[in-house]
């Protein structure tokens, strides 16, 4: 057989990439996913987001292994596999990512991953995925407080209240600000709670937030955890939920603990996925992609408590079970949330990690 032009190959491998399975065939995709046996992930805990019951999903479905790359990896270092493996086909290259949202656009810049719109691509929010399908949100969550009901009597319901005298030594943040994405957010969630206009400014009353926290002798400079929270060294933790909502299943009452979504500044997190421009199993990574987006993918994610982007869809079409539905925060508490942009997301971030020490002045570690 004559073969085409290298051209005219790459052309319709970019198109056919791009395109939704229900453009394709899909039971070819599931096939051409089969002979290649294998689809390689990256930086998924088992405990984060249900990923550990999404993954056997899928491996229960479509019957492929599933090699998992370092579960503990953060998305900068996803990036990275891609970058040091690229020239590899081998079992330590990543054929997907899950990663922060500011990594979508720059992985994307860099060439480092390539488009394909899955089969439910218009149910998927606009302002969170690429126009051109390289990535897209795949879910969120809020910034909550996470009580040890032993310890806390009254719950906090906003903000502000954590500056009450009753809640001395008890808040800390799930991170340090200089560093953490999650301790950054929290700081910024405070600073939109306390009329801060979206990027640098709420960032910087924020930092006076905190500042005014620390001067009351209510902020605790420790890493919160959900050890340290059922010890009592931190009994308010400020969380993403889904983490939140783990712990308290982990600790099982013992001690009770409380999430609470504040009914004010209540700012969301977004990860995205893609698939690795390199990718040595293209056709299983478009495969996995089209379980995490189906209906059966989206609840395995809320399952773990993480809002699976198509919440709004699958919660107007009735799909989200009840038993789900009861052991999250009222779904009212997310009406509220806010996802800040990429530009805010950066303005936040120089004030906060540069100002922290000059205004809190607190060694968070």
């Amino acid at each position: 057989m004559t073969p085409k032009p290298t051209t005219i190959l790459a052309a319709l491998a970019m198109s056919a990439a791009a395109l939704p399975a229900a453009g394709q065939d899909m039971d070819a995709l599931i096939a051409a996913a089969k002979e290649e046996g294998m689809l390689t992930t990256i930086a998924l805990p088992h405990e984060w987001c249900g990923y550990g019951g999404v993954i056997q999903g899928f491996k229960d479905k479509y019957g492929i292994e599933v090699n998992e790359l370092n579960p503990d990896a953060g998305s900068a270092d996803e990036l990275e596999a891609i970058r040091a493996n690229k020239d590899n086909t081998g079992p330590q290259a990543p054929d997907v990512i899950d990663v922060g949202f500011s990594f979508g656009p720059a992985a994307k810049e860099e060439g480092l991953i390539q488009p394909y719109k899955v089969s439910t691509w218009d149910s998927i929010p606009d302002n969170v995925k690429d126009p051109e399908g390289y990535w897209y949100g795949d879910y969120y969550g809020v910034l909550s407080f996470a009580v040890n009901k032993d310890i806390v009597e009254n719950v906090p319901g906003n903000w502000e209240d954590l500056l009450k005298p009753e809640y001395a030594n008890s808040v800390a943040l799930a991170g340090d600000p200089r560093a953490s994405n999650q301790a950054i957010i929290s700081v910024y969630a405070a600073g939109l709670a306390a009329s801060g206009e979206p990027g640098g400014d709420a960032g910087k009353k924020g930092l006076e937030f905190f500042a005014e926290l620390n001067k009351a002798g209510n902020f605790v400079p420790v890493i919160g955890k959900t050890g340290t929270l059922a010890q009592g060294a931190t009994p308010i933790v400020i969380w993403w939920d889904y983490t939140a909502l783990a712990g308290r299943d982990t600790l099982n009452g013992n001690p009770p603990m409380e999430v609470v979504v504040p009914g004010n500044g209540v700012v969301a997190g977004v990860y995205v996925q893609a698939i690795s421009a390199f990718a040595p199993h293209p056709n299983a990574a478009k495969l996995w992609m089209e379980y995490l987006y189906s209906d059966e993918g989206q609840l395995g994610w809320l399952a773990g408590y993480c809002h699976p982007i198509r919440f709004n869809s699958l919660a107007a079409e009735g799909k989200v079970p009840q038993d789900l539905l009861d052991r999250l925060p009222p779904a009212a508490a997310y009406e509220r949330a806010v996802f800040p942009t990429l530009e805010e997301q950066s303005a936040m971030k120089e004030v906060i990690t540069g100002g922290w020490d000059s205004v809190v002045g607190a060694n968070v570690q």
